[in-house]
């Protein structure tokens, strides 16, 4: 049989006190990144280097100053929101601004792509005018001209306003996957439909097939659900039989960048540049990431409210072969970024330039167009641009 023998030794006072000056030394660091990065405004600044700041000292001594001894009460937020508009009209740059909460709720809704709701467009005698794609008004059974006289058991009061008031916060209090109740009137009936709350897309695009199996998409802004609308849509015409597309971007003024390199991602071939971004201390490049890439030509439609976002796209297919008809883009090469205030409203600023694959910036500039094609304001009905696209797309 064999013995094993386990060999122990002890620790030393010295090794004691060695361990617990470095575990001391690792919990102290440890501690003071964690109050670090809590004390931490921005990547480069912290509320002690704030508070170490004589201009900001100056600037809160006048603010305790006003509050305690101007001979009127002050309305302190409507101070301090005069003192951040300031600051932005002191950086004069029109991309750097203050936003009210009605602004940024505007904005915020708009670049979301998607809502909580049942899909119907009503009129001001909540009549259903219209339904969404995929609404569930419709898959319930409503129809266009039902009027909506109640919801969940709560018939509709006399004023309009309150019409809708209670229709949005019925849906407003239910969950993704509940229904509600609409009582409807169609002709001389009275009836009931039950229809299921859900999230459904904000429409940023339309599409259609065009003669000689062009396919058209306009994109109405670069909102966060846009790669899906945008999917759903080439889907629906390449199973038509699609041979070219006219990817119209004319008076569509931005969103979201990563939507504008998402959309891009569809068409390029994966490695492809879409643009760089050029920060204070670096300048970073965005490739294309992604397996999928189309082959066939696509001819892009532009005008000067092209913007932002639309330009990414614009540079990164043209690039790549795309061509271009209608007139020089808006020429917006500044990335902002936001900061939400407690109250609602937000403040974004500018904090990079973006540029084309070719590393060029094109602010103040614009893209021009390969075919410079202007509109014929005397006739409306005539778009001279779209005409010269499926132009050349029918010669491709």
């Amino acid at each position: 049989m064999n013995e094993f023998k386990e060999n122990t030794k002890g620790f030393s006072l010295k090794e004691v006190i060695l361990i617990i000056f470095i575990s001391s030394l690792v919990t102290s660091l440890t501690t003071g990144m964690i109050l670090y990065n809590q004390n931490r405004l921005t990547k480069n600044i912290t509320y002690q280097d704030l508070s170490q700041d004589e201009s900001l000292k100056e600037f809160l001594n006048v603010y305790a100053s006003l509050i305690d001894e101007y001979y009127e009460d002050v309305d302190k937020k409507g101070m301090l929101e005069s003192a951040i508009n300031a600051m932005f009209n002191y950086l004069n740059e029109d991309y750097s601004t203050y936003m009210s909460k009605e602004e940024t709720d505007a904005l915020a809704q708009k670049l979301l792509g998607e809502y909580k709701g049942i899909g119907i467009e009503i009129d001001s005698h909540n009549t259903i005018a219209n339904f969404i794609e995929n609404s569930p008004a419709k898959e319930a059974g409503l129809q266009v001209n039902d009027r909506i006289i109640a919801v969940n058991g709560n018939f509709f009061p006399t004023d309009e306003e309150d019409h809708r008031k209670l229709l949005t916060d019925a849906i407003s209090n239910t969950s993704i996957g509940e229904t509600v109740t609409l009582t409807i009137s169609r002709g001389i009936e009275n009836l009931n439909y039950t229809v299921e709350v859900k999230n459904l897309y904000l429409s940023s695009i339309s599409y259609e097939m065009k003669e000689n199996q062009v396919g058209y998409i306009k994109i109405d802004t670069f909102s966060n659900t846009l790669k899906e609308q945008m999917q759903n849509a080439l889907n629906t015409l390449e199973s038509q039989g699609m041979q070219s597309l006219i990817l119209d971007l004319r008076d569509n003024t931005g969103g979201y960048l990563s939507s504008a390199k998402e959309v891009a991602s569809l068409f390029l071939e994966k490695g492809k540049t879409i643009y760089y971004l050029e920060e204070k201390d670096k300048t970073e490049e965005f490739q294309d990431e992604t397996e999928e890439h189309k082959t066939y030509k696509v001819i892009l439609l532009q005008n000067k409210e092209s913007a932002s976002a639309s330009e990414v796209l614009l540079a990164a297919l043209k690039e790549y072969g795309a061509v271009s008809v209608g007139t020089t883009s808006y020429g917006k090469g500044k990335v902002q970024q936001t900061y939400s205030l407690e109250d609602g409203s937000m403040v974004k600023y500018t904090s990079a330039k973006w540029l084309t694959p070719k590393k060029e910036c094109i602010d103040g500039i614009g893209l021009i167009p390969d075919y410079v094609i202007e509109q014929d304001n005397t006739n409306p009905n005539e778009d001279l641009q779209l005409e010269k696209a499926l132009e050349l797309a029918k010669e491709i």
